[in-house]
Order: structure tokens, then sequence, then C-alpha cells
């Protein structure tokens, strides 16, 4: 299974419509989406064509093929426009034989990754909307960044996952 990991829209319909066109275009499985989708929060600036309301209707016309987890700016509200699940804190999956922990990052996150993750497993996070790939204490530490607001120079990027393997990519 091909899977696509983004994190942090926050509202953005030409984020929300680039993340979709590149899960259409490398024909992932899966888009895995690491929560704030649709609200920017307090402490952002307002992104670039803030559309909440489009981006709904873009990923609802793609809810089969979406996992998600609850970003800190996901709300119950939110969960009630998307017709697909969002208020996990954290998902847990295999690809071959490496245990990846997906969650958005405000719980747990590279200085604080759960107790229980085995080694070698993946530690998947956004939240920071900093781009990341870096091996910590016996486990890879990846975040793609953000598509709408990247912060710490890191550019808007993407992961991918099949068959145990990871790589960050850059739009």
């Amino acid at each position: 299974m091909k899977i696509m990991v983004a994190s942090d829209i926050h509202g953005s319909v030409g984020c929300a419509k680039a993340v979709i066109d590149k899960f259409n275009e490398i024909k992932a499985d899966k888009l895995l989406l690491l929560g704030d989708l649709l609200y920017h929060g307090p402490r952002n600036n307002l992104p670039s064509d803030y559309a909440p309301k489009e981006v709904i209707e873009l990923l609802n016309a793609n809810k089969e093929n979406i996992l998600a987890v609850r970003g800190n700016c996901d709300t119950e509200v939110d969960q009630m426009v998307l017709q697909f699940p969002i208020m996990a804190e954290y998902i847990y999956i295999t690809s071959a034989d490496t245990v990846i922990f997906a969650t958005h990052g405000h719980h747990y996150g590279e200085a604080n990754p759960p107790v229980f993750l085995p080694k070698g497993a993946i530690l998947l996070t956004g939240h920071t909307h900093v781009a990341c790939d870096v091996n910590k204490d016996g486990f890879r530490y990846m975040n793609p960044g953000s598509p709408s607001i990247p912060k710490e120079g890191t550019k808007p990027s993407y992961i991918v996952i099949e068959d145990g393997k990871a790589e960050l990519i850059a739009f």
C-alpha cells in the first residue's frame, strides 16, 4: 500500500487542491492527514486562499481514501462537516515490517515520543509546520511541514510511505 502524508492545510483551498492533485498524480492508496485541516488557528496568519468550505468539499469528495488524526485546531464542529473520521489522537499502522505512529504533534513529537514506540518505528507528526526527516534514539522522526503556512524556511512537503520505506518530498 502506498500512503501519502500531509498536514496543516489550515483551510487553504489551493493547498488542499495541491495535496489532492499530488495524491492522484502519485497514485497513492491512502491520504493520511495529520490534522489542522480547516481552521488557521489564532497563532498563524490567515493562509492564502483561505476558504474552509471549499476545503470541506474537496476533502469530502475523497473521503474513501482519507485517514486522519485530530490537530489542535480541529474541533467537533469540523467533524460535523467532514464525512470521514478526524477525532482520533493517533493512528498506529504498519508498512512491511515498519511500525508507524501518526499523530498531530501537539502531544507527542520529536522531543517527546510515545514511550511505547518500538525501535525502528517512524513517528509522524505535523503541528510545527517545519518539514523534517531525522533519525533519533532508535526511531525516525518525520514531519511533512505545512503546504499553507510553512515555517523556518522549509518548503511545503509531503511524505510517501510504501513497503516500509518513507521519503520526504517537496511539492
